[in-house]
Order: C-alpha cells, then structure tokens, then sequence
C-alpha cells in the first residue's frame, strides 16, 4: 500500500465508495481504506446466514423516483418492489387481527402523529417531538412506534425542524437481492479497480501542514485531500481524532446528531407458515400488556420463509444490550401471539442485528437533537467549505434534505468528491 496519494477516503459505506468511484473514474490517485473487514458499512446484504439475501441495514429505496440508486438499479437489471402506501395493514391487537375500522384508526393516528411533528417543524419550532403529538391517543405506543422506527431515536430526542428537513415523496421499495448488495454492484460496475483497503481503521487525522497525515495500524499515510465518510459516532465518541482539534462548532454538530438505534431479528422456518402473499407487512402490538413494546415485520419477503422483524429506539437498544435471545425470544413471542405457537417448531435459522454495538458504526441512522436541527447544517457545509481547504465529510448525516438514507449518503460522497476534484484543479492552476 503505498503511503502516499491525491485523495484518500476514510469509509467505505455508501458515501465513502461513490466518493472513491468519482475520484477514480477521474483520473485521481485515490485510496479508500475502511475499519471493518467488509465495505458497505450500514448497507449490508446477508446471503451467508440463511441462503437467500436479507438486508441487515437500509432496505428500502427511499423517495424512490428521485433516488439515483433506483435509477442505477434499474440499469443494473436488479428488481425492486414498487409499491403504493402500507397504510392500513394488518394489525395484530395480542389477542386478536384488528378489523378493518380499527387498522383504518390505527393509521390515521399513525399519520396524525407524523402530521403533528411535521407540522411544528414548518413553523419553524425546533421542539422534541414528544411535545407535538397527542400523547392521549389509545394508539399512542403505535405512533411512537413508528416515529421511532422512521428516525431511529425516541420521539423525546428528535427535533421536529429536522425531521421536518428531510424530503420524502412517500415511495419506499424494497430492493430484492438487498440494498447493500445494490450499493457493492454500483460500486462494482462503476470503477472495478477502485483502490479499497479493508480491516484499516484510521485513529487520527493531522491537518496541520501542507498534506493530510492518517495514523493507521499499517502506518501513516497521507494525501492531499482526504474525505472522511464514517459515522457520526466515530468521531463524537473519539474513535477518530483530528489535531488540530475540530472547531468547537464543527464537534458541536457531531454530538447533535447522534445515530439511535433500528435493529432487526430475521427469522427462516421449513415451510410458508404465515399463508400470507409474498412481501406482506403486519404490526404486532400487545394491549394486554401497556410495557409491551411493538413489534412490525416483513413476511414471506420475497416469496423466502421467513419474517423480519424490525426495531427501533430504546427497545432495540436494550435488546441489543441483552443478548441475541432476548431479541429472538421477543420477535417469536409476537410472531406466536398472531400465528400460534406451533410455527415455532418450524423455526430453521435465526438472525440479529447490533448496529449499536458495532464498534465501526454504532448505531442506525442520525437525527438531530431537539434544539439542535441547525448543526446539521454546519456539517452540510463542509462540502463547500472543507476543513482546512482540505478535509472534507460525507455520510448520510451531512446530507440536508436526504440524511438517513443510503442514497442521502452517496449524493454527499460525489459532492465531496467533485469539491475535492476543485480543489485540486485550483492547486494544479
């Protein structure tokens, strides 16, 4: 590995390989070195754990018809389900379905309560979400429950002006093969022999003279420009450290905007147990139980036999915390409670995620704190206004309108790589 080059890019997840692709495909010596032993990062499709591809990050082609991702994977020939709103779904209520009055409630409270925060944020209140909604609602733990799952952190630390920055146009489909492997195969076709280092993290990043020095555990490298694509918590946490110091402002935004925490537990059994159509989503909640939390899952995806459970917030957080079983146990107590206990004998393979425990990653997706919706903002700025004229951040959370999604994530690596290319071409003048 050579020591020295142009550009090097810290991340290899989506952000970090569509900066990389850019880089590469214009001529630059670029390098992009990554802490975890595969790349991807939050974009990771699973076909090892059970046979078939399962996405144990980001799944889903956001805002779908303006997703360059989508467009890709149309180019790329992989499918995707397009479909209209999952409102009103079927509902399992602990004991029994909801009919179709009850789910027709359920959702309208679903969307009240995002109306309600939606709403605050346009007015400019940059106030928890908690304090928007109507916490009397009957389906209150529903409407928490999917607040949570759509920005990864209890509704008492989310900013209502930020959620209400992030543009959506409410089509979300599914990728097929996975979303992570949609991510690799962009990545793939586009620049084939784009330089990637693997099982490298970077502790600390000097920008004090001409060139950008990185201390790695195969040595130092450095690099006219260097893009730093990794998560907020990296750098929050001190996993990743910069001398000199980021401005107060700078370090300020980092700890505004935690990642929380979306976990899922996929389940695979011997046979279709479900005799449901495939990809069918349902919502599970217990209203004997008020300290039960929901769970919401994925059947039959794809036509696979399985289901995928997804969860948000603190639940996931502490199931993570308590051990794969607990979340197992979790999931399949729903999964009987609305199908019988006896689909547990068909029970093949068993998976969980632990995003919050990655060491590389630690968490889902980030949300500004309440209060604190414009440090995101700073971050944004670094596109055009790099660290040192040289030090440059993409990732989801630097995205202004699109932050939370893989394609919010690979906008902002090709901005950073088309400022880096700038700013070389200035130098080169």
């Amino acid at each position: 590995m050579n020591s020295h080059h142009e550009v090097i890019v810290v991340g290899a997840g989506a952000a970090g390989l569509a900066a990389g692709v850019r880089l590469h495909n214009a001529g630059i010596d670029v390098l992009v070195i990554e802490a975890a032993e595969r790349t991807g990062g939050r974009a990771f499709t699973d076909t090892a754990t059970f046979g078939v591809a399962w996405d144990r990050g980001c799944h889903w082609l956001h805002s779908a018809s303006v997703n360059p991702l989508r467009a890709a994977a149309d180019e790329l020939g992989l499918t995707y389900l397009a479909r209209g709103s999952r409102q009103a779904r079927a509902t399992h209520l602990g004991e029994r379905w909801a009919n179709e009055a009850e789910r027709e409630e359920v959702w309208r409270a679903i969307d009240g309560g995002f109306a309600a925060i939606h709403r605050a944020g346009d007015e400019g209140r940059d106030i928890a979400a908690s304090e928007a909604i109507d916490a009397s609602s009957p389906w209150i733990r529903l409407i928490r429950h999917w607040a949570t799952l759509m920005t990864a952190a209890e509704i008492e630390k989310v900013s209502t002006l930020d959620y209400a920055a992030y543009s959506d146009t409410a089509e979300n489909y599914p990728v097929e093969k996975g979303y992570g492997a949609l991510v690799q195969a962009v990545a793939n076709k586009a620049a084939p022999n784009l330089a990637v280092v693997t099982g490298c993290p970077v502790t600390r990043i000097d920008w004090s003279g001409a060139d950008v020095a990185l201390e790695t555990p195969r040595g130092r490298l450095t690099a006219r420009a260097v893009i730093v694509a990794v998560p907020t918590t990296v750098i929050a946490r001190g996993a990743l450290t910069f001398a000199p110091l980021l401005p107060v402002e700078l370090a300020e935004a980092f700890e505004a905007l935690p990642l929380g925490a979306a976990e899922k537990v996929a389940f695979q059994f011997d046979r279709d147990v479900f005799g449901v159509p495939a990809t069918t989503y349902v919502d599970t909640i217990d209203l004997r139980d008020p300290d039960r939390r929901p769970i919401n899952f994925t059947l039959n995806p794809f036509g696979a036999h399985m289901a995928i459970g997804q969860l948000g917030g603190d639940n996931a957080a502490g199931l993570v915390r308590a051990g794969p079983k607990a979340m197992e146990d979790f999931g399949l107590a729903a999964l009987k409670d609305a199908f019988g206990a006896d689909i547990a004998r068909h029970v093949t393979g068993v998976a969980t995620t632990s995003w919050v425990a990655d060491p590389f990653i630690g968490g889902a997706y980030s949300c500004a704190l309440p209060g604190l919706a414009h440090r995101r903002a700073r971050l944004s700025q670094t596109l055009v206004q790099p660290l040192g004229e040289r030090v440059f951040f993409a990732g989801e959370a630097v995205s202004a309108h699109a932050y939370s999604t893989a394609h919010g994530a690979h906008l902002t690596g090709q901005a950073a790589a088309d400022a880096a290319l700038a700013l070389l071409a200035g130098r080169a003048a």
